[in-house]
């Protein structure tokens, strides 16, 4: 009776330490997300640390920044920033009097306006009389000036208690904060996917030594950092530098030659933000049939013998089935065989309609990082007066050109066109507009042609008397820097050859991946990886995935609560992620799963290793 007393004495503290931890981490991000835009920035000089601080209710002095940013320090992430929260306490009531009481030496419970500006301008950190006077404007002085500082403490915590609950709240009704997750980018990552209520899976009762395919090897890594974490999971994986590449799609050509094959490009973008958004297709197949369906990066015949980003980015596609309703659709397979750049499947499809969802992991696509100086010139003038384009803005139209044409026929219809406008100016062109288009611009069977294309733009630079603004708005959001080079898009290809009967392929939205893709990222990687269950904790398993060249991880949590996953990936080697963090916290809502990362070799001829804690905060 003792024991089971004891136990449950040990639970229930325990359970009260998690819930602690998962309030002080929901407002650790809370303050955070009050100056910043995302948990993914870093605080990069001591006044955003002294303000971050201040948002979760402390009150640092000088010599507290000064502790925590040295002179070696450059910047503090979301991580830092909570180990420093652990180790500063809020200041109590007690402590507050106690100091006002060292110099209250008649116990009055009262300090003279005067006494306490001499003493906070002359005292540990100065302040000057400015910031003294903004202080005691705020506090209760009496007639006589003197100030009761019981009251001030009070009015001090209550403030400080305000900012806290402020920024909580500011997290809960901003739907934008709260897809944050402690640095869990949602423009790459996919949200978390809520799982239906069912037996438990067969998967879940394997034993947690699993073996990755051959060639991989596993080792345990525990960093430093993990230690006290209540339980983790760690998988180490090590990939050739030749074996990024090595899973090859052969394709046969004399078996195919006879094949019916269908094409279409599309893109992806980058946002702002760092979202990335891309064509979706819908696939229709009139009878059962063999496939093979492959997406590759898209080379620009113009941009041949250029120095091509893009061509380095991965990609992927997502097949899955049209149900009665299209929010309901089902994942068939993925492009999981690589040759190369291209990505590949192969296997049989029943006759109906199918959606084709593009997916790359934005560990390559990302954030342009280095400044360019100085800006190319778009358009000039002849001798004549006359506005003419630029041969370098021409060679970036026309560039633009092939990877707007999506059936490649070398001539651009009203819908192809359509999707450059509401990705450059948000508004679609009516076939009014478009009438208007084929008397002022050279077309073929009412499609607009390269030259077409190239007056029109200049009839834009015509229209703002040669103010390349509107220009070069079209050009940023098509992904192109101010040097004129494509660093932020990546056009890609789409072939599909079908056996017994004609795919049509066509694109049907510009959009960013959501919930479908989320889901069937996360789907792929439970299906095809290795599971293990974090150690102590029987509901919480981590899935690593290799496909071609690159690892994914999905975190699924099949309790009843929310849990906060930290990840460590400070063992690793030449790696880069899609979050641009060594460590981070993900929040896993109940019965859900999530992806946890996306990691790839940064140089692909050399040898990486991928060894990642992941821990129960």
């Amino acid at each position: 009776g003792n024991q089971k007393a004891t136990h449950l004495e040990n639970s229930q503290g325990k359970k009260s330490q998690h819930a602690e931890e998962a309030i002080f981490y929901m407002n650790c991000r809370a303050a955070y997300l009050t100056v910043f835009k995302s948990s993914l920035e870093n605080i990069k000089s001591k006044e955003q640390l002294s303000l971050v601080l201040q948002q979760a209710g402390r009150n640092p002095s000088q010599k507290t920044i000064n502790k925590y940013w040295t002179s070696q320090t450059t910047s503090l992430n979301f991580d830092d920033f909570c180990a420093i929260l652990k180790k500063e306490k809020p200041a109590t009531k007690n402590e507050l009097l106690e100091a006002f009481g060292k110099i209250d030496t008649d116990k009055a419970g009262y300090i003279s306006h005067d006494e306490l500006c001499k003493i906070l301008t002359t005292r540990g950190d100065k302040m000057t009389w400015e910031e003294v006077t903004s202080i005691t404007k705020q506090a209760d002085f009496n007639c006589n000036g003197k100030l009761d500082y019981n009251k001030f403490c009070e009015l001090y915590l209550s403030t400080s208690e305000q900012c806290c609950r402020a920024a909580r709240d500011r997290l809960e009704t901003d739907p934008r904060l709260r897809q944050q997750h402690f640095g869990n980018q949602t423009e790459n990552s996919p949200e978390g996917i809520t799982l239906p209520v069912s037996k438990p899976s067969p998967r879940g009762s394997r034993k947690t030594d699993h073996k990755l395919p051959k060639g991989d090897s596993r080792a345990p890594s525990r960093p430093s950092s993990a230690q006290s974490s209540k339980a983790s999971s760690s998988t180490t994986v090590t990939v050739g530098a030749s074996s990024s590449r090595s899973t090859k799609l052969i394709i046969e050509p004399d078996t195919m030659k006879e094949w019916h094959c269908a094409q279409s490009r599309g893109c992806f973008y980058l946002e702002e933000n760092g979202e990335i958004i891309s064509h979706k297709y819908r696939l229709h197949l009139p009878q059962r049939s063999a496939l093979c369906v492959t997406i590759k990066p898209f080379t620009i015949p113009q941009a041949e013998g250029k120095s091509c980003h893009w061509l380095s980015v991965d990609t992927a596609l997502f097949i899955l089935k049209e149900n009665e309703t299209q929010e309901n659709l089902q994942l068939v397979s993925f492009t999981e065989l690589q040759n190369k750049e291209m990505f590949g499947w192969r296997g049989e499809l029943g006759s109906g309609v199918y959606w084709l969802l593009p997916f790359t992991t934005g560990c390559r696509l990302r954030k342009e990082k280095t400044q360019i100086t100085g800006e190319a010139k778009l358009v000039w003038r002849d001798e004549d007066g006359e506005l003419a384009l630029t041969k370098e803005f021409q060679a970036a139209l026309l560039d633009v050109f092939e990877t707007i044409d999506l059936d490649g026929n070398g001539l651009l219809s009203l819908e192809e066109y359509n999707f450059f406008e509401l990705r450059t100016s948000g508004e679609k062109c009516d076939q009014e507009a478009w009438a208007v288009c084929k008397e002022n611009f050279e077309m073929k069977k009412n499609e607009l042609t390269r030259q077409g294309f190239l007056d029109l733009n200049l009839m834009e630079a015509n229209d703002q008397d040669g103010d390349p603004w509107d220009l070069w708005v079209t050009l940023l959001s098509l992904g192109y820097n101010k040097a004129l080079e494509m660093t932020e898009a990546c056009p890609s290809v789409i072939d599909i050859c079908a056996e017994r009967c004609k795919p049509r392929i066509k694109a049907i939205s510009l959009e960013a991946g959501g919930s479908q893709l989320s889901r069937a990222v996360c789907r792929s990687v439970v299906h095809k990886g290795e599971a293990k269950v974090l150690d102590g904790s029987e509901n919480i398993f981590i899935y690593t995935y290799r496909s071609g060249s690159r690892i994914t991880s999905v975190i699924e949590n099949k309790s009843e609560n929310k849990v906060i996953i930290h990840v460590n990936n400070e063992q690793s080697k030449n790696c880069m992620n899609n979050r641009g963090l060594t460590v981070f916290a993900v929040e896993v809502a109940p019965k859900s799963m999530m992806v946890s990362q996306h990691v790839m070799a940064l140089k692909e001829q050399e040898e990486w290793i991928y060894s990642c804690v992941h821990s129960l905060v």
